[in-house]
This record gives structure tokens, sequence and C-alpha cells, in this order.
């Protein structure tokens, strides 16, 4: 499958080695604007230990708060986006008495699905295989979602006995609809690429060779705009989808002063009045 598995940008940070392998279970490549946040357990499918969570909130925070990254990417090693819980590590603590679910949804999947849907730059998830679980609302959670051909989703979480977690029943309503969101929660399955495409859950499909180009096009294109304007329609459209039509507009006009004063709306204006293209910096 495509995965996108570019050397490491000298300033990479990486996250903590697997016992199991030399490699880090978490990367953080930085090339210009753009930020790559990759899942690198392939060997179980990129799923969620405890220190790769840990590793992936840390990260997340990191890019959100870095004015030199204007747009991130969230991706996987090997065949897999990412599986969610590592189940055999779940499954030990559980043998310990110390599963606790509710604690890892507050201390890593929460603030990681809030970073995702909240930082004030765009996000694309580069779902370079299955992803499932947690995995799912992670890419969800993203402005656009580009899949291999090869790539699906599964919303498992019944499938073990869980409820859902890391905002899917936030996100998935709103992508597929009420009645359909619960058909996938209650009845999970694999959902392939195309059906994926049909319902709203992804943005585009593109054949596994060309997944690391187009989105590599897409992040240039979105690093090289307002980034300041991004931030606030991802703030916007978030705030409206919970609030009433006159609290939405207030807000929306919060912002249309906040992007209003920024460098790039004077450049642009300038560059309109002299019928040429603006040039974007993210200020």
């Amino acid at each position: 499958m495509g995965g996108m598995t570019a050397p490491a940008a000298p300033d990479a940070h990486i996250g903590p080695t697997d016992p199991t392998s030399p490699e880090p279970t978490l990367v953080l490549e930085r090339d210009g604007g753009i930020a790559t946040v990759r899942f690198n357990r392939p060997a179980v499918f990129n799923a969620l230990d405890r220190p790769t969570k840990t590793a992936l909130v840390q990260a997340l925070g990191e890019v959100a708060a870095d004015p030199g990254v204007r747009c991130v990417v969230l991706t996987g090693t090997g065949r897999a986006f990412c599986v969610g819980e590592d189940l055999r590590a779940h499954t030990e603590a559980l043998m310990w008495g110390a599963g606790d679910l509710a604690s890892t949804v507050t201390e890593h999947y929460n603030p990681s699905a809030e970073q995702l849907a909240t930082m004030p730059k765009p996000v694309i998830a580069a779902i370079n295989g299955v992803a499932a679980g947690a995995g799912t609302s992670f890419a969800m959670a993203a402005d656009f979602r580009i899949m291999a051909a090869s790539g699906g989703m599964n919303l498992a979480f019944a499938g073990i006995g869980l409820s859902c977690d890391t905002g899917a029943s936030f996100w998935l309503p709103r992508l597929v609809g009420v009645a359909k969101a619960k058909e996938l929660l209650l009845l999970p399955r694999t959902v392939g690429a195309e059906e994926c495409l049909a319902l709203g859950l992804v943005t585009e499909v593109v054949p596994d060779d060309q997944l690391a180009g187009r989105v590599a096009e897409l992040a240039t294109r979105l690093a090289a705009g307002p980034t300041v304007a991004y931030g606030a329609m991802r703030r916007a459209i978030a705030y409206a989808a919970a609030h009433p039509l006159s609290d939405a507009l207030a807000v929306e006009r919060d912002f249309m002063q906040l992007t209003g004063d920024t460098q790039d709306h004077l450049d642009a204006v300038r560059a309109f009045v002299e019928k040429r293209s603006p040039e974007f910096h993210g200020r």
C-alpha cells in the first residue's frame, strides 16, 4: 500500500522506540511549512500502545503551536493507517487490573482528537491503508481525507464490546447522517475505499502509488495559503455545528475582524487591485 515514508527532515522529532523494533513508534517530520505525523508500528498495523499515544499528544501539540507549520499531514507506515488501541497491550493491562479505558480516553484520545479538529491550520489524513476504531476517528477529524484505493475504514468498537470514542459520535453523523452512522457503528465492517468516497467519509481516492504525490501536492497548496483564515474557518465551522445561528453569526463577525487585521488580507487586497495573484505568508 502507498505509505508516506519519505526520509526524515534534519529537525525530525521521533517518538518512543518500540521494544520489539529499533524504529520509533511515531515520527514527526518537517518539510518547509508542512509537518507530517506518522504512525510507525507497521508490524501491528500501527496499533496504539501507551507510549505511542503519549507521543501523539505531544507531537500534535507541538505542530499546533508552531507558527512555522502551516499544514499538518497525519499518516501511517506500511499496510495500515492506524487500527486504534493496541488490544494485546490492553488485554495484558486488563489481566493486571489496570485496563482503565476512561483514563486513556481522557489522557490521550480526546486531546489528540481535539488538536486535530481545532488547531489553527489545515490537517490532511493520508489514509495509506485500513483505518479502524480510533484510527478512523482521527481521520474523520481532518479537513481532507485522501485514501489509497486499497484502504478502508472500520468503526470496530462494537466488535470488541465497546462504545465509540475519539470523536466518532461527533464526526460520523455529520459526514454520513445519523441512520448510516448507527449502521456503521452497530454493525461494524470494513468499508472499502470507493464506498467511503460515495458516503462522504473521504475526500478523494487515489491509486496506492499516487497517494504520497497527491498528498504532497495538496499539502503544498494549503501551506502556501492564508493560514490564519484557514484556522478561523475551521473554528467557525466547529462552533456553528453546535450553536444557534445568531451565535454562529457573532463568531463569524469576530473571526472576520481577526482575519481582516492580518498581513495576508492586506497583501491579498493589494494584489487584487494590482491584478496579480496574492502571496500569503500565514500571518
